[in-house]
């Protein structure tokens, strides 16, 4: 969905402009295919067998008191750290609330469920809740994104002379999905934009102008981060935790959102996880470069960590990418590992150029691609490679840990 990786209906210029000044990724991993697991993933450095949250769930399961974030290893090392938009790691009253993961200030959306509105009628500020008047009754008003970009703003203008660690979590492009199920549409916008005089579905309108405001509001970031003369002294890395969805009516192919990758959200294939990922710091990172190092949602904290003089929990899955950033040869993982409780149990492995997956059960036979030559995972050479599918079983097998709330079966 995003121009410098080949999108070429919808416009996002200033994440051109990002990939032009920084690094672009053309093998970075979400954590998982859905988005509270990958959040998960991202929070703590862990892949999704070792995570606490490895699905969506309603009610959430929270994160404990001993689960370690971003936020919180950033904090201990003198950051002021900051969320606006989409938590989804523990709602009001349990362990894993923002404020009590490490965040200094947050305003958004607690479950992802929550976030599926665009209209709602209160959020939380911190641990208060943010009551929306104009939200009440059929003709609502205040579009959530409208209060989070604000905040943001101004967290980064009060914290200019101080270290600072802002995660701004988008809920573009997600879409509505109980208005998706009503209407049959579910992207939820205030208006089209540029978009309104095409002739084409209105889901499609609405998901074109939710990409096309996400970039906007990615412009307004950078924007306040050289405003503030603190550009040159920041890291930023956009990402997406999982593939182009089904959700809201949109349909995947009609923008061609995944381009030649297999499969979509909620999917293990490449077009389910692997994800546009750019990262900018000016003066570091070379402009316009682009690195095919693999890595995942679960190296960011080693990462942060080692650059913010943090140190980093042991046990997690992730190593520091700093070297990859900087364009230095880099540590590469063993393998990387995936999970997935929604419609069957699922896995994946990735080891070097191999990818292994295993669908809708732990007796599904394992489909085995390589990604080198068939990037599309069209070819499954399981058949020619028993000894690899082995060993891919035996991790399968051996690299997670069970968990009661989200079973192998």
């Amino acid at each position: 969905d995003v121009g410098c990786f080949g999108q070429k209906v919808i416009r996002t210029p200033n994440l051109d402009r990002m990939a032009a000044e920084g690094m672009r990724f053309t093998q970075a991993y979400a954590g998982s295919t859905v988005c509270a697991p990958s959040r998960c993933a991202l929070m703590t450095g862990k892949h999704t067998a070792h995570c606490r949250v490895r699905g969506n769930k309603n009610p959430e399961v929270p994160l404990a008191p001993e689960h370690v974030t971003i936020a919180e290893v950033l904090h201990r090392a003198g950051y002021r750290t900051g969320m606006f938009g989409k938590w989804g790691l523990g709602s009001a009253g349990t362990t894993g609330i923002p404020n009590k993961k490490g965040f200094d200030e947050f305003f958004g959306y607690h479950t992802q469920l929550q976030a599926h509105t665009y209209y709602p009628q209160q959020l939380w500020d911190n641990q208060s809740e943010y009551v929306i008047p104009g939200n009440f009754g059929p003709k609502k008003k205040v579009w959530s994104p409208d209060l989070m970009l604000p905040r943001a703003l101004r967290f980064i203008e009060a914290n200019r002379a101080r270290p600072f660690f802002l995660c701004y979590p988008f809920t573009m492009p997600h879409a509505d999905n109980e208005l998706g199920a009503d209407t049959g549409d579910g992207m939820e916008i205030p208006d089209y934009g540029e978009y309104a005089r095409e002739a084409w579905p209105s889901q499609e309108k609405g998901f074109a102008a939710m990409v096309t405001r996400l970039d906007a509001d990615v412009g307004r970031i950078l924007a306040k981060l050289h405003e503030t003369g603190v550009d040159e002294n920041t890291l930023v890395i956009f990402s997406s935790d999982n593939g182009p969805h089904h959700e809201g009516g949109h349909n995947p192919e009609f923008f061609h959102d995944r381009g030649p990758l297999r499969g979509v959200k909620r999917d293990l294939y490449e077009g389910g996880i692997r994800e546009p990922t750019i990262a900018r710091w000016p003066g570091k990172i070379r402009a316009g470069s682009i690195s095919d190092q693999v890595w995942a949602f679960w190296d960011v904290l080693p990462t942060f960590a080692e650059l913010g003089g943090g140190r980093a929990p042991a046990g997690i899955d992730g190593i520091s990418m700093v070297n990859a950033l900087l364009g230095r040869p880099q540590q590469n993982h063993e393998f990387l590992y995936w999970e997935f409780h929604e419609g069957g149990f699922s896995q994946a492995i990735r080891m070097g150029d191999w990818k292994a997956v295993r669908r809708t059960g732990v007796d599904h036979p394992i489909e085995l691609y390589d990604l080198h030559r068939d990037p599309g995972e069209s070819h499954d050479v399981a058949g020619e490679h028993s000894e690899l599918v082995d060993k891919m079983r035996m991790l399968m097998r051996t690299a997670r840990t069970e968990s009661d709330e989200f079973p192998a079966r």
